[in-house]
């Protein structure tokens, strides 16, 4: 299975939502990094069940553990493990789904993909699996705020509520997440209701990256917009991802749609801060499209393994609306993404600076080889006047000949190629004897 993620910044997480526990491997974190289990905990306090009547109630603490790659609260450089326990699952409230796939969950397609499924609470396909990802993504949200770079997400739309303002402010002051707060009361009331009706909501949850440097992102197969909808897609509840305008751009024409410019950079941030795959300096703008929670409580058709039909009403700790649990998750895959980015453009700076460092090292003893032979150029022809008054030959054989003895001798002393050498000199000494001669 494809349970890591990452090119330098790489993550494995691993666990199911009624085992012992999840967690997640970090790998490619630098040695000697300040360590801060606080900034992770921080993040899995967002993430975590039983914080409003709006999520599910299941009382996990999810109090994160380290079990490797830390000293002394600074980072080795070697793998990083963070463990998650378990403790308040209850995995006798599917003891009647044992043979009973769950409408809207994947039992169906696991039990034909591996001929075996864990059918607690959806093993390692549940939601319970992002809390690995928030603890990873905590690492790379504190690396990415030391470039100033910044990840805000929020609930901004609910039951077709959309919020209006943004006030970044209310975000965490009400239990949906959004910035609105006369959006948020109207939402709430909307997701009480469908959780009274044993039902569920879905949402749009919009994320914003802010002061991210133009240049992140590697086409043609890693290009930064691709990695980020991959990442986000890659979270149970998300069917759709818009970057930008997204599908509005089916709608507008070219001369609407293109983000022109003038001297003071962008006019318009349509592209949604990337273009051919690359971050363009503006703020990347994220909407993605959360679906209702599947376990609900009304009676829903199904067919159990044997084929047969059945009716099922799900009971156990489910969200009326996973919208304000998804925003740490979605924060936590476009941080991984984007400081993995920001790793692999650092190594081609560094490289790209190594080769013009170099470049104009060999520039420079050009300029100093060109300087010497124009120096040259004057003395032949002070030693072409010479010969005049003197009345002698301007061509010396026997002299050339020792000159060119005498370049050998020292290309060989030096160590340069002594074919390069005679040719580089055959060539100054007919050069000399023309400068002699005129």
């Amino acid at each position: 299975m494809a349970n890591s993620f990452g090119d330098r910044f790489k993550i494995l997480t691993f666990g199911e939502s009624h085992g012992k526990a999840v967690g997640v491997v970090i790998d490619g974190v630098k040695p000697g990094l300040e360590f801060d289990i606080e900034t992770i905990q921080t993040e899995l306090d967002r993430r975590r069940p039983g914080q409003s009547e709006l999520v599910t109630p299941r009382a996990e603490e999810d109090q994160v553990e380290v079990l490797s790659g830390v000293f002394q609260g600074k980072t080795l450089g070697t793998p990083i493990c963070l463990l998650i326990p378990n403790r308040h699952q209850d995995s006798e409230a599917y003891d009647a789904l044992r043979e009973v796939f769950r409408p809207g969950h994947a039992g169906y397609a696991v039990l034909k993909k591996y001929g075996i499924r864990d059918h607690r609470g959806g093993g390692r396909l549940s939601g319970r699996e992002t809390a690995a990802r928030v603890a990873a993504g905590a690492l790379a949200k504190r690396e990415l705020a030391k470039e100033k770079i910044q990840i805000i997400a929020y609930t901004k739309e609910v039951d077709g509520i959309t919020a209006q303002a943004v006030d970044l402010e209310e975000i965490e002051k009400n239990p949906l997440r959004c910035p609105d707060k006369d959006a948020a009361k109207r939402m709430e009331e909307r997701v009480l209701f469908y959780k009274s009706q044993g039902d569920s909501i879905g949402g749009i949850v919009e994320v914003l990256a802010r002061n991210v440097p133009p240049g992140l992102g590697d086409p043609v197969f890693k290009k930064l917009d691709a990695e980020i909808a991959g990442a986000l897609m890659s979270i149970g509840a998300v069917k759709a991802v818009e970057i930008g305008e997204g599908f509005q751009v089916a709608r507008m024409r070219g001369s609407e749609n293109n983000d022109q410019m003038n001297r003071h950079g962008f006019k318009t941030n349509h592209a949604g801060g990337i273009l051919g795959g690359i971050s363009t300096g503006q703020e990347i703008w994220i909407k993605i499209a959360v679906k209702p929670t599947s376990s609900i409580g009304k009676r829903q058709k199904t067919l159990d393994i044997f084929g047969r039909e059945k009716e099922v009403s799900i009971r156990g700790r489910h969200d009326p609306c996973i919208c304000p649990r998804i925003i740490p998750v979605a924060e936590a895959m476009v941080a991984l993404v984007l400081y993995d980015a920001l790793l692999r453009q650092r190594e081609l700076e560094e490289r790209t600076d190594t080769l013009e460092r170099l470049r104009g090292e060999i520039d420079g003893v050009d300029y100093q080889l060109i300087e010497l032979l124009a120096r040259r150029n004057e003395v032949s022809s002070e030693i072409g006047e010479y010969k005049r008054r003197m009345e002698r030959k301007i061509r010396d054989g026997k002299r050339e000949a020792e000159l060119m003895e005498k370049r050998m001798e020292w290309a060989t002393d030096l160590g340069v190629d002594c074919e390069l050498i005679r040719a580089l000199f055959y060539q100054v000494m007919k050069a000399s004897r023309e400068i002699q001669k005129r």
